[in-house]
């Protein structure tokens, strides 16, 4: 098919189905369909030529203000060029189709943004997308776009690829640029892509690699392509499951993913991490503390205009003390050295990446084995610790069976190892264990 034909397609489904699932802020049809134009006209090769992509409203996007999910900056000038992953993508002959929905300035994992309205789960459209990529995910899930891009500072694009069953890769903090996406707590950010399978994921995440000095954190790694090895299977892989921590509280349906997970790729072992309620303690610190810190103006002059999930949150963080962060960056230092020791002895660590499957939208407390926790926070539990550590994770899809609600694993790897991520999730990809089919309801 031409890119052409493609974008219109993915024009299409967004009209039929997206006042449904609400995943998108921002169509931008008349430069998808331009986008497309040129492609066709260039006569360009490779995986991901023609493909539509639309990407979180974190990014920039020109032409349009990107409003990171606030209300705050709708009237902020348009961005006067591309987010450099959105460039890259483009460059490989992708087609971007518009911005997503997220939780404002990507402080939650449910994507309830009250300025926008939820993004609703595929899956059920009663539940939530997470987030706070919740958009990113759900327009993938509901097969409006094959590919999106998120962003992840606790778990932004583990949680919602865990609720809406599709395949997402947060790769080692400094791998991929973030120049031209909003920063909300530059100490954790992430970004990284979304797919419904793991060979377009693959092809996306090389086609996003490379240097860009406009990013300071950014690590000046070679291009390190996962795409060719991606079907060398798990020989050579040390292999094992996160126990402790890991083993916290959670549904049977986590418990059972992980378990079955473990099996497919022959984990032979269980790793006790002792830091990783600290180490997700100290997170808690440096993403209220710094969040709090790229938003002071605002919270100064526009109060009010916040969302009212985060605002309590945002002036707690402002009025931490120096040294209690301080200390939390101690204490994450130290998490870093303990994992780094574990992970001598192990390639990939399978850990879940939610305790529980989309919760209904509006629910505010999860209940699992007679505990009960305020819910939004919880659905970090899992994810938080290996973010604050940087390490990369590639987050695998289980649909257990016909009207069950998907759920996610995380595939744990050492850092810059994002290639060993891949070949086993390929493995369980073939294995027809993990799948990410367009949600049931929105296949015609």
């Amino acid at each position: 098919m031409s890119a052409l034909d493609n974008t219109r397609g993915a024009l299409a489904r967004i009209a039929a189905h997206d006042a449904q699932v609400n995943a998108f802020t921002e169509v931008l049809a008349e430069r998808a369909l331009a986008q497309a134009a040129r492609v066709d006209a260039a006569s360009l090769t490779g995986p991901l030529v023609g493909m539509p992509f639309a990407a979180k409203n974190l990014f920039d996007l020109k032409g349009i203000p990107t409003r990171a999910g606030s209300k705050i900056r709708r009237t902020a000038p348009p961005a006067t060029a591309d987010a450099t992953l959105v460039a890259r993508l483009e460059a490989a002959g992708m087609v971007c189709v518009g911005a997503l929905n997220m939780d404002e300035f990507a402080y939650g994992f449910t994507t309830e943004n009250s300025h926008d309205g939820p993004a609703h789960n595929p899956h059920d459209l009663s539940r939530v997308a997470g987030g706070s990529s919740g958009g990113s995910a759900a327009a993938v899930a509901a097969g409006m776009v094959p590919v999106s891009l998120g962003t992840d500072t606790n778990g932004s694009i583990r949680v919602p690829a865990s609720l809406c069953g599709i395949f997402g890769i947060k790769p080692s903090y400094g791998r991929l640029p973030r120049s031209g996406a909003t920063l909300f707590v530059a100490a954790l950010d992430h970004v990284g892509p979304f797919a419904r399978d793991v060979a377009t994921l693959a092809a996306v995440y090389d086609a996003l690699q490379g240097p860009d000095a406009a990013d300071p954190a950014q690590v000046p790694m070679p291009v390190e392509l996962v795409s060719p090895g991606m079907e060398a299977g798990l020989g050579g892989l040390r292999i094992g499951r996160l126990g402790g921590w890991f083993d916290g509280p959670q549904t049977p349906a986590a418990r059972a993913a992980v378990a079955a997970v473990a099996k497919a790729l022959g984990a032979n072992g269980t790793a006790i991490w002792a830091d990783a309620e600290a180490t997700r303690a100290a997170a808690f610190l440096i993403t209220s503390s710094e969040g709090a810190g790229f938003r002071l103006p605002e919270l100064r002059d526009h109060l009010e205009d916040f969302e009212p999930l985060i605002q309590d949150r945002l002036l707690a963080g402002a009025l931490l003390p120096a040294a209690w962060i301080f200390h939390a960056q101690r204490v994450r230092a130290m998490g870093k050295a303990s994992m780094a020791a574990l992970l001598a002895e192990w390639d990939i660590l399978i850990a879940p990446a939610t305790p529980t499957p989309a919760t209904p939208i509006g629910q505010d407390i999860l209940t699992m084995e007679g505990v009960s926790m305020p819910l939004r926070p919880s659905m970090g539990l899992f994810t938080q610790p290996i973010s604050a550590i940087g390490l990369p994770v590639l987050t695998v899809p289980l649909q257990n069976a016909e009207g069950v609600l998907p759920i996610g694993v995380q595939l744990i790897g050492r850092p810059w190892q994002e290639a060993a991520l891949f070949r086993a999730a390929r493995v369980l990809e073939q294995a027809g264990l993990c799948a990410a089919p367009v949600a049931p309801a929105f296949t015609v």
